[in-house]
């Protein structure tokens, strides 16, 4: 049974995305809330600047350089594939690239390094997932510049990634990485909470890099494309090639922001799918996942890691993984060569 969360988001996402109209209530709480994404971005910058006035809203910076990979859309872009992916890509080229994140959905605010046996209770889902994919040290805390002060002390790190940090203003950057949704891309367009966007379209004009996840992208956009290929059993044992499953009925869990994309990219490779959408980073019992039968059940990498104190033998898990051009990777890298040779 579909929670009140879920019901909350279709609602919103049939104005934000679809045919229906957000109303003149949620029209005048947009503009209301531009006037207060924009107000907030004026000081950061006038901080940047010198200005004495916007003293106190002066980002604090890091001892390496960062990364903010984030998106204006509220809901999933793609950005923890994508965050995965430059962990790695910097891992070749000679970095040692640290990730840094609120860990949405944790317990605690208190600085935290990511440790092997962590659950999602103590590290959050995404942080959880990125340090076993990527392999990097991965530090969550309430506060991100606290999360990069344990990172950068212990002398492991000398790049960090921000993990949907665009708008978080109080951590300093160096590079800024937005993710669109090739698909659903900006929607209408308009603010929160009439439209899904956190800050003015515009805004992606001041981002370094642009990636569009999905379908053609437009002029200057970096093109990003998630594969998935396997399934792998919850409750151990090998993986198997998703095209195993071609031609047999699954049932598909998504607990993240976009669901559909996942649905969709199992039914390319032929899969039928009976679909079960859940809340971004909806916490699963046992019982949500009884589905009274005994059809295979894939779900996404981040739902899968809090799932697997109660695994049954038919759940997977599918991760995705992002692949983009080599120049982009070799672009950050170079801006970071030259960040860290000027000594910042």
């Amino acid at each position: 049974m579909p929670s009140l969360r879920t019901h909350a988001t279709h609602w919103f996402e049939r104005r934000w995305y679809g045919a229906a109209q957000p109303g003149v209530f949620l029209g005048a709480l947009s503009r209301l809330f531009r006037r207060i994404a924009v107000a907030r971005r004026e000081r950061y910058l006038a901080a940047l600047a010198g200005d004495p006035s916007a003293a106190r809203h002066l980002p604090q910076r890091a001892e390496v350089p960062v990364i903010v990979v984030g998106n204006l859309a509220i809901g999933g872009a793609g950005k923890t594939p994508l965050t995965i992916a430059l962990a790695q890509a910097l891992s070749r080229r000679g970095f040692r690239p640290g990730v840094i994140s609120r860990g949405y959905g944790r317990r605690g605010t208190t600085p935290h390094r990511v440790q092997a046996l962590d659950t999602p209770a103590t590290a959050g889902d995404e942080p959880l997932l990125i340090s076993r994919r990527a392999e990097v040290p991965v530090a969550v805390a309430a506060r991100r510049i606290d999360a990069a002060r344990l990172l950068t002390a212990s002398g492991d790190v000398d790049v960090l990634i921000a993990d949907d940090g665009l708008q978080h203003y109080a951590l300093a950057r160096d590079i800024e990485i937005l993710v669109i949704d090739g698909v659903r891309r900006l929607g209408n367009a308009r603010m929160l909470p009439a439209g899904p966007l956190r800050e003015p379209a515009s805004r992606r004009n001041a981002c370094d890099f642009v990636v569009h996840n999905g379908g053609a992208p437009a002029p200057g956009e970096i093109p990003m494309r998630l594969e998935l290929l396997h399934a792998h059993p919850l409750a151990g044992g090998s993986a198997k090639a998703l095209k195993e499953f071609a031609g047999s009925r699954v049932h598909a869990v998504a607990g993240i922001g976009h669901p559909e994309r996942f649905f969709n990219s199992l039914r390319e490779l032929g899969l039928e799918v009976e679909p079960h959408a859940f809340a971004d980073h909806h916490t699963f019992s046992a019982a949500d996942l009884d589905f009274g039968d005994r059809a295979p059940v894939l779900m996404t990498e981040k739902d899968a890691v809090k799932c697997t104190a109660f695994a049954r033998e038919n759940w997977f898990s599918v991760p995705a993984s992002a692949h983009l051009p080599d120049a982009f990777f070799d672009a950050v890298a170079a801006r970071l060569a030259a960040l860290q040779g000027n000594d910042r």
